[in-house]
């Protein structure tokens, strides 16, 4: 049985985070991808109204992350967003809520490549990539905010679970999705 071919392979990322080194890293860890680079929000912003991208890798702080992220969502970007500093349930749940695929802590750098070969296989495929997420690094999530950090916006998770299927960023993404909008839905 042949291996899997990676969904990175060829793929066009824009990688945007305002420390040179974690740039550095992304583009040495996804080295069977095309990633292009920003450290601030105003280039970002730029790269992504004029060229078109498979991927974007976010930081939050630092480079209004958030922000990007609805720019990236109205263009039908899949996007990751990939935080130290601002890691926290308000966070995630923003990111969620704006339609971000995923929200990976710097932690994870190491094993970022599988972790978003997993993540795009899973979207590609139409599987909730926050499921596979909180299946990997629940335990992460759990460990850093304290196990019973979702019983604060309890609501909010709740809904969460029963319609991570279609939850509200999946929504948000559809609303931008031009095979979507095209049949006038």
């Amino acid at each position: 049985m042949t291996e899997q071919e990676s969904f990175l392979k060829g793929i066009h990322i824009l990688a945007v985070d305002d420390e040179e080194d974690v740039l550095e890293t992304i583009v040495e860890i996804l080295d069977e991808s095309r990633v292009d680079t920003a450290r601030e929000y105003q280039g970002a912003s730029e790269k992504i109204k004029k060229r078109k991208y498979d991927l974007a890798i976010l930081d939050i702080m630092g480079v209004d992350g958030l922000k990007l992220l609805e720019e990236t969502v109205a263009r039908g970007i899949p996007t990751v967003m990939l935080t130290a500093h601002a890691i926290s349930p308000e966070t995630l749940m923003e990111s969620i809520q704006k339609g971000a695929i995923s929200y990976l802590p710097k932690e994870t750098l190491a094993d970022l490549d599988n972790l978003l070969d997993d993540l795009l296989g899973a979207h590609q495929r139409g599987e909730p990539p926050w499921k596979l997420l909180f299946d990997k690094l629940g335990h992460f999530f759990d460990k850093r905010f304290g196990s019973a950090w979702k019983e604060k916006d309890q609501d909010f998770w709740s809904e969460f679970s029963r319609t991570y299927r279609i939850g509200k960023g999946i929504q948000e993404r559809l609303k931008h999705d031009p095979k979507i909008l095209d049949k006038g839905i």
